[in-house]
């Protein structure tokens, strides 16, 4: 997850905003778990191996969508609900007074959308956070909603005020199967060192004990027992490589090992093994400058290793599959300017190998919103990159590995 004060790709290259776009799922929330897909019939299965006979492999392909029903928003978020893609937008206006929200769902076996009513949202900014989880029945917004969503009956509900709301939402937030937890960040500057968590099934939140780190927007994922939280950037720009892991069956906190550098801006993904954490700068010589090679932690070891370089980026999203790790989408340096990778990535943690996905039909972007369906990468929406003047955009496509 990326906070909403990132500094430059490099000094000397034009500051680049970035906002936090969970994309929750999954790499960051239980929502990116995705449903269990029927099987092939028998006569697609056979074809599929005497293709694989022959020594051909499946082509990895990428669809377009129809056109979604919604305008581009500027903040967004989404989930994975087993059989659709709900996202929630904050759309802005000339006057940050008129902006509204909007709330859509895409059903990829159909190829339909449905706009769906969004409810009286609040008034104001348009700028800031919105981090969403899917709990099984309901879509929880965190930040600029503060609000649940049911698909089924179309109702809107306020959530109680949580013990941390004069900042809005925290820059990392994951489902734990019961709860909703977030920590650190906040909009517009803030960089807070307090979290809280929010039980749907008794609609009510309690607020997280203090822990070992700094305040800062930081990255991190749900292990299926712990919220891994490493590195991250405070306020006044300091980056950091200290580590800490919460539990919420103790509710308590441990300092766990520190990354091999200080990092901000990096996106994190659970592999059922280990926290890879992609993407981001680090700074060097005085300045801020990008990652290549990604870093993996083992609970178990509580160590850290070394992925192998990549191209370095910042504003990506990433998605676990099962299998394999996607990721798509962001910035980076090429001859000095900033421009968006024509391509993802993708890494397989059993070879330790990454390879190049196909040439995406999307305009490059930074901050999209992801989901995996079991099948697919959905990723929709982010700003563009370069010029002219920098907008959101509201198109997607999916990515079938």
């Amino acid at each position: 997850m990326i906070g909403p004060k990132t500094g430059a790709l490099m000094a000397g290259v034009g500051a680049t905003l970035i906002l936090a776009v969970p994309a929750n799922s999954g790499s960051l929330t239980g929502s990116q778990a995705g449903a269990r897909q029927a099987g092939p019939t028998v006569s697609s299965a056979v074809s599929t191996a005497n293709r694989l006979a022959r020594g051909a492999r499946p082509k990895r392909t990428w669809q377009r969508p129809p056109a979604a029903p919604i305008p581009a928003p500027y903040t967004l978020a989404s989930v994975w609900t087993g059989s659709q893609m709900l996202i929630f937008g904050r759309v802005s206006r000339a006057s940050p007074a008129r902006g509204f929200d909007v709330l859509a769902a895409y059903r990829p076996a159909s190829t339909t959308w449905r706009r769906l009513a969004s409810g009286p949202g609040p008034k104001g900014e348009s700028e800031g956070l919105a981090s969403a989880v899917w709990t099984g029945t309901e879509m929880i917004v965190w930040g600029k909603a503060n609000a649940a969503f049911s698909p089924l009956t179309g109702r809107r509900r306020a959530l109680p005020a949580s013990p941390i709301a004069s900042r809005g939402a925290p820059t990392l937030v994951v489902w734990t199967g019961s709860q909703m937890i977030g920590w650190g960040g906040g909009c517009c500057g803030e960089a807070a060192a307090d979290g809280a968590a929010y039980t749907p099934r008794t609609n009510s939140w309690q607020k997280l004990p203090t822990g070992p780190l700094a305040g800062r927007h930081a990255s991190g994922a749900w292990t299926g027992r712990d919220l891994i939280i490493a590195g991250g950037s405070n306020a006044e720009g300091k980056v950091f490589a200290d580590a800490a892991a919460y539990t919420p069956a103790t509710n308590s906190w441990r300092r766990i090992a520190n990354l091999p550098v200080p990092l901000e801006g990096g996106v994190a993904v659970w592999d059922g093994r280990e926290v890879l954490l992609l993407g981001g700068q680090s700074p060097q010589g005085g300045r801020l400058r990008l990652v290549t090679k990604g870093f993996a932690y083992n609970p178990a070891t509580n160590r850290w290793r070394r992925l192998p370089a990549v191209g370095g980026r910042i504003g990506q999203v990433a998605v676990w599959t099962g299998r394999l790790l996607l990721m798509w989408g962001g910035e980076t340096l090429r001859a000095g300017a900033v421009v968006a990778p024509p391509r993802g990535v993708l890494y397989d943690p059993a070879h330790n190998r990454w390879s190049t996905l196909p040439v995406s039909p999307l305009r490059g972007r930074v901050s999209p919103t992801a989901v995996w369906t079991g099948h697919q990468m959905i990723v929709w929406g982010g700003r563009s990159v370069g010029k002219p003047t920098p907008h959101s955009l509201n198109d997607g496509a999916a990515y079938t590995p």
